[in-house]
């Protein structure tokens, strides 16, 4: 007599990851739960799946539910489905991230809002779930997508001084990288042009201001 197969049905939820530089420092957003379990805990932007909801239009839900955001883009992380990240029973996160300038990110003022703030990466709080690990995986992602996609645009204005563009990939990256060898790689993988724009009102001397080609997303032809 062959064994009875039993099929479960998991909760199904998302998480989203949204990455800011502020002041210099590379930043995630947070909300505070207001329910059982973890309640008063900081936590990632997420909710439980709707009947007919992709889970892209989940997470674009918690974003704006929960922390005030209305966001366009987003990229699928993982699927984190241990069986014991969840006390409420086996629970499987579809996780999503993205990466916006500061001047870009307007939380809306909503009744729903649960606190939502920028924690910076090598100072986060003890977090609900398996959210740690969540941010650790995207953090790991992004520096990887700066190494073979033109992503970095999405962390930096239009117009540009070279230091700003170095400054962003060392916040990203947690070190110091040489100048000379950091500008000759950039401006060869093509991606940028000079402009017409003079940065001035600061301590050096005036900088020549650069832009993006394209600020769409898209492959390097060669790996940064």
């Amino acid at each position: 007599m062959s064994k009875k197969i039993i099929y479960e049905s998991p909760y199904v939820t998302t998480d989203t990851v949204i990455f800011t530089i502020q002041d210099g420092v590379l930043k995630v957003l947070l909300i505070k739960r207001i329910n059982s379990p973890f309640k008063d805990t900081p936590a990632l932007p997420g909710v439980f799946l709707l009947k007919d909801e992709s889970t892209r239009e989940a997470a674009l839900r918690a974003l704006k539910t929960k922390a005030g955001l209305k966001m366009g883009f987003l990229e699928q992380l993982y699927t984190f489905d241990s069986r014991h990240r969840d006390p409420r029973g086996h629970t499987i996160s579809i996780t999503y991230f993205a990466f916006v300038r500061e001047d870009e990110l307007k939380i809306a003022p909503i009744k729903s809002l649960q606190s939502p703030e920028f924690y910076p990466i090598k100072k986060l709080p003890r977090l609900a779930f398996d959210h740690k690990e969540i941010i650790e995986l995207a953090l790991m992602r992004l520096q990887a997508k700066l190494e073979y996609t033109n992503v970095v645009y999405s962390l930096l204005p239009k117009y540009f001084a070279f230091s700003e563009l170095q400054k962003a990939y060392e916040i990203i990256f947690g070190r110091k990288i040489d100048k000379r060898n950091f500008r000759k790689k950039f401006l060869s993988l093509g991606l940028i042009r000079p402009t017409r724009q003079i940065l001035r009102g600061t301590r050096s001397r005036p900088a020549k201001l650069y832009e993006f080609k394209s600020r769409k997303p898209s492959a390097l032809k060669k790996f940064f």
